[in-house]
């Protein structure tokens, strides 16, 4: 992966980076100003490259620019709160 593509999808309220056929998947629940990070899913073939990260990184900086309330039910957003 040279150059990550990373989309916002808002009506589908996640995060999606892609490559492929394959998507890792960040999603997350927005209730007014307040949002919960809530799954994250990478797929076999993008793993231990640090793509989570990244996409976790971007989606937070996105939350965090909007002024939006972070809370994170994903273990593995946690992390990085």
């Amino acid at each position: 992966m040279s150059e990550l593509n990373i989309q916002h999808d808002s009506l589908g309220q996640r995060f999606i980076l892609s490559e492929g056929n394959a998507s890792a998947l960040l999603d997350y629940q927005l209730n007014g100003q307040h949002i919960d990070f809530c799954h994250t899913y990478v797929p076999p073939e993008f793993r231990g490259k640090g793509l989570a990260e990244k996409l976790v990184r971007h989606a937070l900086s996105w939350a965090q620019s909007s002024g939006l309330q972070i809370h994170a039910s994903c273990s593995y957003v946690q992390r990085f709160l």
